[in-house]
């Protein structure tokens, strides 16, 4: 027998665990999506049922229909995402590569600003809204996510740029390219893993966020994780419906998640992990 079988058995038995325990929540959900509310209040709870697909029917097409918040949810993320990435990877570059007064404060600074609690920053937020009317706009909503997103983004980019060979960039000067015109042939290109890698987690944050939704959205604004209180009132709280809206609104992030696999587990072991400013 294989001495190493033993080992490998125990590694997949535990790993399947792990995975067991983060899928069966979903695996729930999924399941309490295709019941009726007689079902899911059925006590033991039912693994075999009838199937329906009302449910789905309800939260896409029925009078507390999710697709238009699902089209804000989709607005929100990806301006904030487009809007962080063309203010980080330069910022990013900056820290990364160039030297200039206070960069190591400055590098301290984007670090510091993932401390604070977004609890504590809730009020401040929407009196300022308030006072130049962003309440429940896209331009509001996406300026705020855009707040908490960018020092994310550089810090994780930043990684990615002092990676880079000194000399590409050195011998891109010295055959006259400017700084903007190296950035943009010789270095991007070697950090588009990445940009991609930022991308993904940028536009993951801001489609699951809900506690500056809620507070600084209204009827105009109100992305899909808002939407969900349809289903909960004070008499009942609609478990089935409630689950496939769920299951609705996570398809397009599990979606990017697979389609980005490899970058985000590049992501998880490279960017985030390497201080900004060291040089």
């Amino acid at each position: 027998m294989n001495p190493r079988l033993p080992r490998r058995v125990a590694l997949f038995t535990i790993a399947g665990l792990l995975v067991s325990v983060w899928a069966f929540p979903v695996l729930w959900a999924l399941l309490t999506s295709f019941k009726t509310e007689r079902d899911v209040l059925a006590y033991p709870p039912l693994v075999v049922f009838a199937p329906t697909l009302a449910n789905y029917r309800d939260v896409l097409w029925g009078p507390a229909s999710i697709l238009p918040n699902l089209w804000s949810s989709l607005v929100v993320s990806a301006s904030a995402t487009a809007l962080t990435l063309l203010f980080a990877v330069p910022a990013a570059y900056a820290l990364a590569r160039l030297r200039y007064p206070g960069k190591r404060a400055s590098g301290f600074y984007v670090l510091a600003t993932q401390m604070l609690p977004p609890v504590g920053l809730v009020i401040p937020y929407y009196l300022v809204l308030q006072k130049v009317g962003g309440l429940d706009t896209y331009s509001g909503l996406v300026l705020i996510y855009l707040t908490f997103s960018l020092p994310f983004a550089i810090w994780l980019l930043v990684s990615y740029f002092e990676d880079i060979p000194y000399e590409m960039e050195e011998a891109a000067l010295l055959d006259r390219a400017g700084r903007l015109r190296t950035l943009w042939y010789v270095i991007l290109p070697q950090v588009r893993g990445g940009i991609a890698v930022t991308t993904v987690f940028v536009f993951l944050n801001a489609w699951n966020e809900f506690m500056f939704a809620v507070v600084l959205g209204g009827n105009k604004v109100r992305p899909v994780t808002v939407a969900m209180f349809n289903f909960i009132s004070v008499e009942q709280t609609q478990w089935a419906r409630l689950a496939a809206g769920a299951m609705v609104a996570m398809a397009p992030v599990i979606l990017v998640g697979l389609l980005a696999q490899r970058h985000i587990v590049k992501g998880l072991t490279v960017g985030a992990v390497k201080g900004g400013g060291r040089r």
